[in-house]
């Protein structure tokens, strides 16, 4: 009897290289929407919703994508904000997770958010109004660089 294959996240553990994914900040009525991910690395933490970019699909589809599919909210790009890079090691030094992603700037179109197998809670909160919040590390610096990104255009 062969063994099942592994999950997709257990896929991504260990990795030979890094993976490319994306993530997007969609603003409505100056709120933006943040994500509480259900699934490593930063399980049980908000964070803006994205994942893996997939073969022949460009970065920036990748982050609408994924904001379509963990929310059920549909976005409209309006510039690049940063590259986020995740590195996680397990007790032993070796490279358990490695993720470069590209992170979006994006005004809400429509939908209203929904949660799925990646997204356990979706939340509309003030760019500013994070605090008390269990977040990914790096989602405070990304947001203070969103809300200036829309507050340009």
């Amino acid at each position: 009897m062969s063994a099942a294959p592994p999950s997709f996240a257990e896929s991504r553990a260990y990795p030979t290289r890094p993976f490319l994914a994306a993530s997007v900040a969609v603003f409505r009525d100056g709120l933006v929407l943040l994500a509480e991910r259900a699934v490593p690395p930063g399980a049980r933490r908000f964070s803006l919703p994205g994942g893996l970019v997939e073969p022949g699909e460009t970065i920036r589809d990748a982050a609408l994508r994924e904001l379509r599919e963990e929310t059920g909210v549909e976005g409209e790009i309006v510039g690049f904000n940063d590259h986020v890079e995740v590195i996680e090691r397990d007790g032993e030094g070796r490279v358990a997770a490695h993720f470069v992603v590209a992170s979006f700037v994006a005004r809400w179109v429509a939908g209203e958010a929904t949660t799925g197998p990646e997204a356990l809670r979706t939340l509309w909160v003030p760019p500013d109004g994070i605090d008390g919040l269990a977040t990914t590390p790096q989602l405070p610096l990304i947001l203070r660089r969103a809300a200036a990104i829309m507050g340009a255009r």
